[in-house]
């Protein structure tokens, strides 16, 4: 039996993995959950799972939340504001941690999981976009165990040898055979619209990603392909990859979920049908495999599989995160902040599509001029990191694009 915390139980990541959970009942106890402020959901969820502890990151719907349950009668323990997330993070009774706050909110709790040595399941790409090698050295000081979540890093992790899966973040690929490790991306729903109608795109029109289900925060990332450059970024920390073993390719169907490519020649791909509760499911379970509720590839109706090479003039925030990467730790904690000041901007319609890019390349050239990532060596700094470049953010929209 594993027990569980989930760190964002109320958003797409959360729901499939009590999914999983449900399909295996005998094997998984969810002792925590934790969201930001969705009281409603949450009611809904202590009442189907009877959590021991839940956690708000928002202290007025913890208020909320605790007055709900206190009326019905209920027990459950409830945690409040940042601290209260972190505490849930690292419960004793929970030896499991699903990391699936988005953004860099995620950061902190996820650490604190880290902390407490537990087989943390990461979702939360932002936590090793923001931290890189201070995480990854967290992970093995505190004796922690990392299993990818994300669909493209699972499918990575799936394609290599026991050895580089047990000690990730430090192995050296080369000696391990591999080439390449290829990241697929569908190219979200304008991959195939002109580049000069891209000034035109609507939040709604954003958010409805061709083959995934998820939030909008992250739909947009997928239309801009910064969620690739994310995990381009997520990549080279986990798997200790060198700029030129990373590559990314667009894959319209989502069938092949990512690649490894070795010096003999072979390719290993990890397929299936777009699906988070597979990689979910292998994450809560490895090394053994559980049931994931999800329907294996019918190859007679996959049809064809095609391949692109990404169009830096269609995604140039993809292009942006790769330079980002091997700029330093202060390009890409520069980058993470502008992106998510910018997706909620154009969520609210306070700027266009393709103004995200141009305020995340502002943001970064001006944290890349005044900031070194020698000076990143703290959870500290990169938090202080992180709000300077929301404000850089923000006085740009207003300077420039209100």
């Amino acid at each position: 039996m594993r027990y569980i915390t989930i760190l964002g139980a109320t958003g797409s990541i959360g729901t499939s993995t009590l999914k999983v959970v449900e399909q295996n009942p005998q094997q998984y106890s969810v002792i925590g959950l934790a969201a930001g402020s969705n009281v409603e959901k949450m009611i809904e969820l202590i009442d189907r799972w009877k959590p021991k502890y839940v956690a708000m990151a928002c202290p007025e719907a913890a208020s909320k939340l605790a007055d709900t349950l206190k009326l019905n009668n209920l027990d459950t323990s409830v945690l409040s504001g940042p601290e209260g997330m972190c505490q849930i993070a690292s419960l004793e009774e929970s030896d499991t941690v699903m990391a699936a706050i988005v953004g860099a909110a995620g950061l902190l709790p996820t650490m604190a999981a880290v902390k407490a040595g537990k087989r943390v399941l990461l979702a939360n790409k932002e936590a090793l976009v923001m931290s890189g090698q201070l995480f990854i050295d967290a992970v093995k000081q505190y004796g922690a165990e990392l299993l990818p979540v994300d669909s493209e890093h699972n499918a990575i992790f799936q394609c290599l040898s026991e050895k580089v899966q047990t000690n990730l973040g430090y192995c050296d690929l080369k000696e391990h055979g591999v080439n390449h490790i290829l990241l697929t991306g569908s190219g979200g729903p304008f991959r195939y619209t002109e580049v000069k109608d891209l000034d035109t795109v609507t939040p709604e029109q954003a958010i409805a990603h061709p083959n995934w289900s998820m939030g909008p925060k992250i739909s947009v990332d997928s239309a801009t392909m910064m969620n690739k450059g994310l995990e381009f970024i997520e990549a080279k920390w986990l798997f200790n990859a060198s700029e030129e073993q990373l590559k990314v390719i667009i894959h319209p169907q989502s069938v092949i979920h990512s690649m490894v490519q070795y010096k003999d020649g072979s390719v290993l791909a990890q397929m299936g049908e777009p699906d988070m509760a597979t990689p979910i499911a292998l994450s809560l379970s490895y090394p053994d495999r559980i049931e994931a509720g999800v329907q294996a590839l019918d190859f007679t109706k996959v049809g064809e599989l095609t391949f692109l090479e990404p169009d830096f003039a269609r995604y140039p925030c993809l292009k942006l995160a790769i330079d980002a990467c091997y700029k330093g730790q202060h390009a890409t904690t520069a980058i993470n902040a502008a992106n998510e000041i910018a997706v909620d901007a154009f969520l609210n319609s306070a700027i266009k599509f393709t103004q995200i890019a141009m305020i995340n390349e502002h943001v970064m050239n001006k944290v890349c001029e005044q900031y070194g990532s020698d000076e990143l060596d703290s959870l500290e700094s990169l938090i202080e990191l992180d709000n300077i470049s929301r404000k850089f953010a923000v006085k740009y929209i207003e300077e420039n694009l209100s």
